[in-house]
Parts: structure tokens; C-alpha cells; sequence
């Protein structure tokens, strides 16, 4: 799951940062609203979270740009004014959620969680594949009960593809969420994480199917 933080103050960007690419997020920083705006036209994120006092252009301005261009991803006010004007003009703006600073990381990452899984309605909290299964509020995979373990990358990949379980996922829509800005994005990186994904499904009923020129499909495996 790809991030966007959006905070003009270095040390408590690159703090929020480390603790949410613990919880295996992707996360790209933007610094000013310049900035933010300009990658919000060119990337996709799961989630925004957006200062509101920053440099170059404010938050207000970035949320409205975002939302007059249609772009409906769900947006998080992190901000030290608690002021309820300031919450309720947010909102109306546009905003999903707004959480006044300090708080607690560990309501970020719920309140995160929650806005995602507000965007497929349709999903449980947890889905399975076959005996494969996901369980979206811990952002853990098991195979037939047994807790299955993945480093970073693997981890978004098989997330992404349970995510859009039933769809084609092309080798470049799982770059865009593997990878953020500071990475080298490598089409080669995306075959062998499918391979290492593959190994470590051969016991389960579920596989990864590769769907030539199109991308890749989770799917149960067919019966003998």
C-alpha cells in the first residue's frame, strides 16, 4: 500500500516515515505543496496524509486542487490545530479524516487502514484465495492457518494481487505499488518477487498466473 506524506518539518517526516515502512507501507515525502501537487498529478496513492501549514502552497490549496481534478484518494489532515472550524472546513473540502498532532502512531496506522478498506466495500476484513488468506487489519497472510511470513516486497506484491483477486494485475500497476520515488523501479525486481511468491505457494491451493502482454492473476489452482 502506497503513502504520500505530506510535512514540511524533516525530522518528523522522517520519523512517521521509518515507523510506517515498519508496517510495510510504501511511502513517498513531499516537503511543500508545490511539490505534493505535482506528484499527486502524476502518481497513485492509496492514501494521502496532508499537513496543513506548508510552504509554497497550503494544504487547503493541495486538498482542493486534488479534488477539482476528480482524484477521489482518501485524504488525512495531520495538524496541530484542533480547532473544530478548521476540522469541519477541512472535511467539507474534501478531507476523510483529520488527526490533531501529537498522536498515537498506532491510531494513525488503524485510521489508515480504515480509509483503505473504506475503498473496496466490497472486501471483507479478511479474503482468502483458495487456503490462502489475508487478513486486511493485521495485513497478514496465512496458508491453512499457519502464519506465512514475507519480506517487504513480496509482502506488497501478494498484497496488491489478493487486493484485486479476480483481476489482471500488470507488471507496471505492481511497480507502481511496490516501489516509491526513492527506489529504482525494475521490471525484472517484479519477476523475481513473483518467483520467490511462487516457490513459497507451492503447497497452497492458490498460485500466481502469468496472463501474457497482461500481468499476473491470483487465482485457485485447478483441480487434477
Amino acid at each position: 500500500m502506497k503513502l504520500l506524506l505530506i510535512e514540511d518539518n524533516p525530522p518528523l517526516a522522517l520519523w512517521l516515515s521509518k515507523i510506517l515502512k515498519e508496517d510495510k507501507f510504501t511511502i513517498d515525502l513531499a516537503s511543500d505543496g508545490e511539490a505534493a501537487d505535482r506528484l499527486l498529478q502524476s502518481e497513485s496513492y492509496d492514501v494521502v496524509l496532508l499537513d496543513l501549514q506548508l510552504p509554497k502552497m497550503n494544504g487547503k490549496s493541495v486538498l482542493r486542487r486534488l479534488r477539482e481534478r476528480h482524484n477521489n484518494v482518501p485524504v488525512m489532515i495531520l495538524t496541530a490545530s484542533g480547532s473544530v472550524d478548521e476540522k469541519v472546513d477541512c472535511l467539507g473540502a474534501g478531507a476523510d479524516d483529520y488527526l490533531v498532532k501529537p498522536f498515537e502512531v498506532r491510531e494513525l496506522v488503524a485510521r489508515i487502514k480504515a480509509l483503505i478498506r473504506r475503498q473496496t466495500p466490497d472486501k471483507a476484513a479478511e479474503m482468502h484465495c483458495a487456503d490462502l488468506r489475508y487478513d486486511s487489519n493485521t495485513r497478514q497472510f496465512s496458508i491453512a492457518g499457519q502464519l506465512l511470513a514475507l519480506p517487504g516486497r513480496e509482502h506488497d506484491v501478494l498484497e496488491i494481487l489478493m487486493l484485486k483477486q479476480g483481476k489482471t494485475v500488470s507488471k507496471t500497476a505492481l511497480m507502481d505499488g511496490v516501489f516509491g520515488l526513492d527506489d529504482e523501479p525494475s521490471a525484472d525486481a517484479i519477476e523475481i518477487y513473483i518467483h520467490r511468491l511462487r516457490k513459497k505457494l507451492e503447497h497452497c491451493q492458490a498460485a500466481i498466473m502469468t496472463l501474457r502482454g497482461l500481468g499476473y492473476l491470483l487465482k485457485q489452482k485447478d483441480a487434477n
